[in-house]
């Protein structure tokens, strides 16, 4: 084992064997050694952007980078083998199930998550590398239940989507530190593939999640030029796609692609999170209190400046702009049903490709067919880079709209309260995304979840029959929910299901929220991987 650095859990062995040799633990410690110390200080720079934003400094475009979006010569990276054209990319975690079906969903590309739609117990993220190499080397075909899981001639082209810079992986210490989520789930993915990758004529392409600033773009670069130079492949190989998923990135997206531009594969509307990023760092500001989380559509004011501005901006610079999940999944036992949800999925797809997006995101197989039938008869080349929208014209105003039509309901406290408790509780027993009501629920949606029932709390907001919203009046609904909790998520344990209860009615106390929710209850999944978590605060 390389010096300094410690594995604290026997948990998944056969896979740490396979996925941690020697070679790639001392590729994550120089990984960690060399840019702990940023990623610390830029952490930080969040922290005191936060206290700014709560004394009522509004979010703008950054004035000491003006002369980078006033520069219109300055272009991004072609795109990497397989990348020109990605009208339908579908996500998921990497359980070798999804990563076969996925793979073989018809989509143009695959983004294998170990965020958002991934509960990090150190199983799921060691056999998830196992998975994605077996699956890059053509040998994940299995059998279970009878059934033959085998990867198609022409499987889609393969994104892998690291955690973000805030989360630790606290099973592996570097010098008695947890090395960083993000630098973990990259190393290995990429020491472990990056040459198969080039040599089956693809690449080590990446979604980057979380950012807040475009110096948080210029450390992944800095890693994705030392790691270029590690292994020894050519400068800007890797590619990467950017979720502008937090409200600060949407001020800064010229920026970022300027720091990765030679890396860069473009920016993906990463609305839900963008959503939850818009009422936490205007937590301070009474003005941005949002309705029922069904009331903030895409094409709310706020909303649709953002995503203007992103489909400008990429192509402005020559590179894709993705659009945002239909997290709608088939309705099978009811047809009716199931007619309205696909056609909400057509709407949504329609108003993305005449928006100008390249491409559009789903979570379920079967609605692949639909989003390519839209982008099919509506995108005629392989991409919209041609699209300048040169028409539009957004001010910070526009992106700091509080213009959102819609009322606050039970109902609506009650959808939040308990996709809340059923994501958390799943989420603590090691599952990362869960179906309800016929949408697929991720962090990203529990967290809208959570922090629209604090900011009711917090500012006495009333429901539409006048009654005043109060931390004792969501302890009512909480308790009233959570008895349904496992008829819509059965796969929760009881005693997850009171961490998630306890958890959810402490949130709504807070002077101000928590940053993450997957960071308030990493420890638990720590510690049911045998190790005592030092660095995290418990939440209960």
């Amino acid at each position: 084992m390389v010096a300094g650095v410690q594995i604290h859990t026997k948990v998944a062995q056969d896979a740490q064997s396979e996925i941690l040799t020697d070679g790639a633990v001392a590729f994550l410690a120089a990984l960690h050694r060399t840019f702990e110390s940023t990623r610390q200080s830029l952490l930080a720079a969040r922290d005191d952007a936060q206290r700014r934003f709560d004394s009522g400094v509004p979010l703008d475009f950054p004035p000491e980078t003006a002369h980078i979006r006033a520069e219109p010569s300055w272009h991004c990276a072609p795109p990497g083998p397989g990348l020109e054209d990605r009208r339908v990319e579908i996500t998921g975690p990497t359980d070798r199930k999804m990563v076969i079906n996925a793979l073989n969903s018809g989509a143009k590309t695959f983004m294998a998550d170990f965020e958002d739609s991934s509960a990090p117990t150190f199983a799921n993220m060691i056999v998830g590398q196992v998975n994605l190499r077996d699956a890059i080397n053509r040998q994940i075909d299995f059998s279970s239940s009878g059934k033959q899981y085998k990867l198609s001639e022409n499987p889609a082209v393969l994104l892998v989507r690291p955690r973000g810079w805030h989360l630790d992986e606290t099973r592996v210490t570097v010098d008695n530190t947890p090395i960083s989520g993000s630098l973990f789930d990259f190393g290995l993915y990429f020491y472990t593939n990056a040459h198969e990758l080039i040599k089956r004529g693809s690449g080590p392409f990446f979604y980057l999640p979380k950012m807040e600033h475009y110096l948080e773009a210029r450390l992944w670069n800095d890693v994705f030029l030392f790691s270029q130079s590690y292994i020894g492949i050519p400068h800007n190989t890797i590619r990467a796609t950017v979720l502008i998923e937090t409200l600060p990135a949407a001020f800064q997206m010229e920026e970022i692609l300027f720091e990765l531009r030679n890396h860069s594969a473009g920016l993906n509307c990463g609305r839900w999170d963008y959503i939850f990023s818009a009422i936490k760092k205007r937590r301070a500001d009474r003005s941005a209190v949002l309705p029922d989380r069904k009331d903030v559509t895409m094409t709310v004011p706020f909303m649709d400046a953002y995503v203007r501005l992103l489909i400008q901006t990429c192509h402005r610079r020559k590179v894709a702009a993705m659009g945002g999940m239909s997290a709608q999944i088939p309705i099978k036992d009811d047809p009716k049903a199931n007619e309205v949800a696909m056609e909400k999925v057509r709407a949504d797809k329609l108003r993305e490709v005449t928006a100008g997006h390249d491409g559009t995101w789903i979570a379920h197989p079967l609605i692949n067919q639909i989003a390519r039938k839209v982008f099919d008869e509506n995108m005629l080349g392989p991409n919209q880079y041609h699209v300048r929208r040169e028409d539009v014209k957004v001010a910070a105003a526009d992106l700091l709209s509080s213009n959102v039509a819609g009322k606050i309901t039970e109902d609506g406290i009650r959808s939040n309260v308990s996709v809340a408790l059923a994501y958390c509780g799943a989420w603590i027993g090691g599952n990362g995304c869960i179906p309800v009501s016929y949408l697929m629920e991720d962090a990203a949606t529990a967290e809208i979840a959570r922090v629209q029932l604090w900011q009711w709390v917090k500012y006495s907001s009333r429901i539409d029959t006048g009654e005043q919203i109060t931390a004792p009046y969501v302890d009512r609904i909480i308790a009233e929910q959570a008895p349904g909790v496992q008829k819509i998520a059965p796969s929760v344990k009881d005693d997850h299901l009171k961490i998630a209860t306890k958890y959810l009615m402490d949130q709504v106390r807070q002077q101000w929220p928590s940053e993450f929710l997957t960071s308030d209850l990493m420890p638990y999944l720590t510690m049911a991987d045998g190790v005592e978590d030092k660095w995290h605060r418990s939440v209960l």
